[in-house]
């Protein structure tokens, strides 16, 4: 689902780059069976400069944290 948004944002809108970070509570963890609280997944999906530039990375990523 990550790639997918992130090459959609790309296509539709031509950006230099693109930085798509999604965290999602797996529900299965946490409701059902191991009832582990706090059970996050966190995918990403980089691309153009985002992807390419190393500082452009780093402050896409420090901003979001």
């Amino acid at each position: 689902m990550t790639a997918q948004i992130a090459k959609t944002i790309e296509q539709v809108l031509r950006p230099r780059g693109v930085g798509v970070i999604i965290k999602a509570t797996h529900h299965c963890m946490t409701t059902r069976g191991v009832h582990q609280p706090e059970s996050d997944m966190v995918t990403s999906r980089m691309l153009g400069c985002f992807r390419d530039d190393p500082l452009t990375r780093q402050e896409f990523l420090t901003l979001v944290n």
